[in-house]
Formats: structure tokens, sequence, C-alpha cells
């Protein structure tokens, strides 16, 4: 019963698209594929299930399977009706904003630098040019733009958030949380810890006494957004 619980929560995960929430996109077709086979294979042993002589049992061992029955029904039932949720500020909290790295592959993002797109450049992507360069002379005439959560900055959380984006490498048990750091002032009297937003400013040396990053932004303009249907970035 757990198995058909399992399965058939996964199948309905993804015919709803929100398979995303739980595992990296490179893994949907197996996931799928294995779930519909255990599927078969659930039914299957209801139906065999039939042929075998059945032992009876007690009235307490009754009760007991009755309630297992029971538990696993909500447990199905809250799967599908309860909306799964994505991963919060309390999260990149306890995992700290950063602090996973991105990997050499990142490295790719200094191609960028002789394009001129930097409005076009992702939140990942500005995290790791940040963690090549924190010259502030090189960001003067640039614009950042990125788009995430509200976080607030560990060590100067009065004065200093992160707009946050997690990044998922296997599923969302390893998420790692990304950000860059916004230096503006009592922040909390306008906006709210996981309210995203999409900030657009400059990339100055920041006043933060207590922050933790050499560089934050000084927004120009926050725009509240919505939530991306595909909120964790790859």
């Amino acid at each position: 019963m757990l198995s058909l619980v399992a399965v058939v929560a996964t199948l309905w995960l993804g015919m709803s698209g929100q398979l995303g929430l739980y595992i990296h996109p490179r893994y949907f077709l197996f996931t799928l594929v294995m779930a519909a086979i255990g599927l078969v294979l659930v039914v299957a042993g209801f139906v065999r299930r039939r042929d075998f002589e059945v032992q009876q049992t007690g009235r307490a061992e009754t009760t007991l399977t009755a309630v297992g029955i029971v538990l696993l029904g909500v447990i199905g039932v809250a799967t599908i009706v309860v909306p799964p949720t994505t991963l919060t500020a309390a999260t990149a909290t306890q995992r700290e904003v950063n602090s996973g790295g991105l990997g050499s592959s990142e490295d790719a993002a200094a191609a960028l630098i002789g394009t001129g797109d930097f409005e076009d450049l992702t939140i990942r992507e500005w995290v790791s040019l940040l963690g090549q360069s924190s010259e502030p002379s090189f960001y003067a005439d640039k614009t950042t733009r990125v788009v995430g959560f509200i976080t607030p900055d560990q060590g100067d959380p009065e004065n200093v958030f992160y707009v946050a984006r997690f990044v998922v490498t296997c599923c969302a048990v390893d998420a790692q949380p990304i950000g860059v750091p916004v230096y503006l002032p009592g922040w909390q009297s306008s906006y709210d810890v996981d309210d995203w937003v999409q900030v657009t400013g400059t990339l100055l040396l920041s006043p933060a006494v207590q922050g933790t990053d050499p560089l934050a932004i000084s927004p120009a303009e926050i725009l509240p957004v919505d939530e991306p249907n595909d909120p964790y970035v790859y």
C-alpha cells in the first residue's frame, strides 16, 4: 500500500508539473518511468495476492492493519490536496547563502564580461562573477538586475538582505542557497522575508560594518514579483 501511495504521488507530481520542486529536471524521465513500472508491479502484486491463501489474523492485527491503511490514505490525499511548497529563507539561513560553492563550471560566466550584456546575467552568473572579482570599479558602470526571494544577511540583518535562489544539483535535499546582497537600511519596514522581488541597481562597496560581503547592490528599483513556476536554478 505504501508503494502504491508513493508511485501515484510521484506520477501526479509529474503530470501537474510540480516534480521540479523535489528533483532536478534531468531526472524527470527516469523518475516517471520508474514510477510507472512501480505502479504496474504494485497492481500486479495486488492481483496475484488473490492466488495465495491469507492466514486469518486476530482482532488486534486487523485493527492495526486498518489504522495503517487509513494513515496511508491520509498521506496520499495530503500529498495531492496540499500543494507542494518551495524551500524558504528559513532553509537558506540554516544552509548559509553562498557557502556551497558553484563549481568550476561557473567560470563560464566570465565569458560574458566582454559582451556588455550584464543586465541579462542570471543570479547564478552574478554570484559567480562576484566570487571572481570584488573590485568596485569593475561594476561601476554596470546595471545589476536579479530576481529572487528575500532572506536576511546573518551578519547585518537590519541593513542587508539577499536576493536569493536555491541551486539544485540532484534534489531539494541537496539544494544550496545563493544570492546577491542588497544594502537597504530598514528594509523590513517595506518587505518581508520570503517576498519575491526584482532588484535593479549598482554594485558598490557595502557600507554594512558587519556584513559578510564586500559588495552589495545599491538599489534603484525594487519591484514585487510572483514566485516563478520554476523557482530553483540548475
